[in-house]
C-alpha cells in the first residue's frame, strides 16, 4: 500500500508509491543471516536528488599538485580543500593502498562521522579522465582528442565547453549532442552538420536559430519542420535569401539581433508533453529506448527504473543520478554509479563494483561496506579487509548500529561531499545562495581560483570579417583578455576555439563560458513533471474547442510556451 509523508528538509508532503515499496523490499541485503530492511525514504524526491547532487562537480575544474608526485595536474578539487589528491597517473600506480587507510568501526560514534573522518585520510583522483589525449581539461570523460571543458563527454574531437556530448567533431558551446560536427550552441540533437544556435534538432544539416527539426537542411528561424530545405521564418525561402540571413552571425550587433529573433522562435513554437523517442510505458522527458520508466531524465535505454536523471544501459535503478553504461543494474539511491556494476546502494563514484554498500569511489571492487577510493579490492569495511565470514558479521554489526542512529537507509549528508554546493553540479538543477546552502549543512567554495591573466584587456572586434582578413588581428585576439560583459568574469579565447569562429564566420563571444553556459542549460526543461491539459484550440484536430487530453509534462501551467498532447502535437508538424 502506498503511504503518504512529509519531508524532513523541505516539510512538503511526498507519496512512497507501490512500485517503491517493493523495489526496497527486493533490494534489502541479508548479512550474517539476517535480512536488513531498507527503510522508506525520508525526503521526497527532489531532496533526495539535491542531496545525491552536490558530491558531482562535472565542470569546475582547477590546477593544482599532486599530493604524491608535486607535478602540476588539473583537478576537480581545489587546493584549499582538506582532502589528499593524486594526479591520475599516481593515484592508478602501485605506489600506495587504500587498506594503508584502514581502520576499526567505533560502536560508540555515528557511522557517518568515522566515514567523514576515513574520507579526509584517503587519497582522492584527481579528476575522471580516461585515455585523453591533449584533454587534461575534461572531467567525467574519456577518449576525447584536443578538448577543453569537455565534461560528461566521450569519443569527441576539438570541442571546447561541452555537456554530455559524444562522436562530436569541431563543436563548440554544445550540451546533449550525440554525432555532431561543426556545432555551436546547440542544446539536445542528433547527427548533425553545420548547425547552429538549435534546440531539439536531428538529423539535420546546416539549420541555424530553430527548434524542433528533423531530417532538414538550410532552414533558420524555424520550429516544428520535417524534412525540409530552405526555410525561413517557417516559409520556404531561396538559396540567397537564406545565405543572406546567415551571414549576419558574423557580425556581433546583428548576431545579438538574431538571437533575440530566436527567443521567439522558442516561444512560438508548439512542443510535445514530453520526448520520449522508441519508450514503452514510460513518464518524463528526454528519453531514448526506455521500457518502465517513471519520472526519468536524459536516459537512453533504461529498463524498470523511477526518480532517474541522467544516464544509459541500466536496469532496476530507483533515485539514480548519472548511472550506467555496461547494463548497470539495482541501483539505489546513488550518483556517478555504472560501468556494470551491480547491486550498489548509497554511493558515489562506484564504477565496475559490486554488493557495494555506502561507498565513496570504490572501481573494480566488490562487497565493500563504507569504503573510500578503492580500487580492485574485496571484503573491505572503512578500507579495512576481512574474511567473507567476517565481513558480513561486521556489516550486520554496523547496520544495527545504524538503524538504532537513523543512519540505515538514508544517503550521505550534504556536509559529507568534497564539493561546495556552487561547485557541484547541484547547483545547477537545485540553484540556492550560499546562506540557504549553508543551512542546509552543505559546504560553500569561497576561495576563488579562477585563472588570473596578465594579458591587456582586449575588446573583440565587432565583425569576424575583419579577423578573416588579418592574421596579426587574429592573433592579438587570442593574446588579449576579454571581460565578460555579464559577469565581469575574465576569459579567453582558444587558439582552436577562434579558428573555429573564422571557419564558421561566428562573431567572437562576449560572455564568459559559464555565463553561456546557464544560457544554455536554462533552455532545458526543468527535471520534474506536472499535470496539465493540452492548449490546441485548432479546428480539424480531433476536437471541438480546447482540446481536452491531459497529461504529465515538464512544462508547468506558468510557463509560455505552447504544449501539445501527443495528438494533436503530431498534427502540428510541418
Amino acid at each position: 500500500m502506498s503511504e503518504k509523508k512529509t519531508c524532513s528538509q523541505c516539510n512538503q508532503q511526498f507519496e512512497i508509491g507501490d512500485w517503491d515499496i517493493e523495489f526496497l523490499k527486493n533490494i534489502s541485503p541479508t548479512f550474517d543471516g539476517e535480512k536488513f530492511d531498507i527503510p522508506m525514504p525520508t525526503l521526497c524526491k527532489e531532496c533526495r536528488c539535491q542531496r545525491r547532487m552536490i558530491w558531482r562537480n562535472n565542470r569546475i575544474l582547477y590546477r593544482r599538485k599532486c599530493d604524491l608526485c608535486k607535478k602540476e595536474t588539473v583537478s576537480m578539487y581545489s587546493g584549499d580543500k582538506e582532502y589528499e589528491v593524486y594526479c591520475n597517473d599516481c593515484w592508478w600506480s602501485d605506489k600506495w593502498s587504500p587498506l594503508d587507510y584502514g581502520r576499526d568501526f567505533d560502536g560508540s560514534r555515528p557511522f557517518f562521522e568515522q566515514f567523514g573522518e576515513l574520507q579526509r585520510a584517503v587519497p582522492r583522483i584527481a579528476l575522471m579522465n580516461k585515455n585523453p589525449e591533449n584533454s587534461e581539461f575534461c572531467n567525467f570523460a574519456g577518449y576525447n582528442k584536443d578538448c577543453y571543458l569537455a565534461t560528461s563527454s566521450w569519443n569527441n574531437e576539438n570541442c571546447f565547453y561541452t555537456v554530455r556530448i559524444g562522436h562530436c567533431k569541431d563543436c563548440v558551446d554544445c550540451q546533449f549532442l550525440i554525432e555532431g560536427e561543426l556545432c555551436y550552441r546547440v542544446v539536445s540533437g542528433s547527427k548533425l552538420y553545420k548547425c547552429f544556435f538549435c534546440i531539439g534538432v536531428y538529423d539535420s544539416s546546416e539549420c541555424y536559430f530553430s527548434v524542433d527539426l528533423k531530417g532538414c537542411n538550410h532552414c533558420i528561424f524555424s520550429s516544428n519542420l520535417r524534412n525540409k530545405s530552405y526555410f525561413a521564418y517557417n516559409k520556404p525561402c531561396t538559396k540567397e535569401e537564406f545565405e543572406g540571413l546567415v551571414r549576419d552571425i558574423g557580425n556581433n550587433e546583428k548576431l545579438l539581433n538574431m538571437q533575440n529573433t530566436f527567443k521567439e522562435v522558442i516561444i512560438s513554437a508548439i512542443y510535445p508533453s514530453s520526448n520520449l523517442n522508441n519508450c514503452d510505458n514510460c513518464t518524463g522527458d528526454g528519453l531514448d529506448n526506455c521500457k518502465n520508466v517513471k519520472e526519468g531524465f536524459d536516459a537512453f535505454d533504461i529498463q524498470d527504473a523511477k526518480y532517474f536523471i541522467n544516464g544509459e544501459s541500466a536496469q532496476d535503478v530507483m533515485d539514480g543520478t548519472n548511472i550506467g553504461i555496461g547494463k548497470t543494474q539495482l541501483i539505489y539511491e546513488s550518483i556517478s554509479t555504472g560501468d556494470g556494476a551491480y547491486n550498489c546502494l548509497f554511493g558515489y563514484g562506484n564504477w565496475a563494483a559490486n554488493d557495494c554498500y555506502y561507498c565513496d569511489t570504490v572501481i573494480g571492487s566488490s562487497n565493500c561496506f563504507g569504503s573510500v577510493c578503492m580500487k580492485k579490492y574485496e571484503y573491505c569495511i572503512l578500507n579495512k579487509q576481512f574474511s567473507k565470514s567476517d565481513y558480513e558479521k561486521q556489516v550486520a554489526k554496523i547496520i544495527n548500529h545504524m538503524k538504532n542512529s537513523g543512519e540505515w537507509g538514508e544517503f550521505f549528508g550534504l556536509g559529507l561531499s568534497p564539493f561546495g554546493y556552487n561547485e557541484a553540479i547541484v547547483n545547477e538543477y537545485f540553484p540556492l545562495s550560499q546562506s540557504d546552502a549553508t543551512k542546509l549543512g552543505a559546504k560553500w567554495q569561497e576561495n576563488d581560483f579562477s585563472p588570473q591573466y596578465d594579458s591587456q584587456v582586449y575588446f573583440p572586434l565587432n565583425d569576424i570579417d575583419a579577423y578573416i582578413a588579418s592574421q596579426e588581428k587574429t592573433e592579438e585576439a587570442v593574446r588579449g583578455v576579454i571581460v565578460c560583459t555579464k559577469s565581469g568574469k575574465p576569459f579567453k579565447i582558444m587558439p582552436n576555439e577562434m579558428v573555429f569562429y573564422i571557419k564558421n564566420n561566428i562573431a567572437l563571444p562576449r560572455t564568459h563560458y559559464s555565463v553561456r553556459f546557464d544560457e544554455l542549460f536554462n533552455t532545458l526543461n526543468p527535471r520534474r513533471l506536472w499535470e496539465r491539459g493540452c492548449m490546441c484550440e485548432i479546428q480539424g484536430h480531433g476536437h471541438d474547442g480546447k482540446c481536452q487530453n491531459r497529461f504529465m509534462t515538464p512544462f508547468s501551467s506558468e510557463r509560455e510556451e505552447r504544449v501539445y498532447c501527443e495528438s494533436c502535437y503530431q498534427k502540428s508538424i510541418v
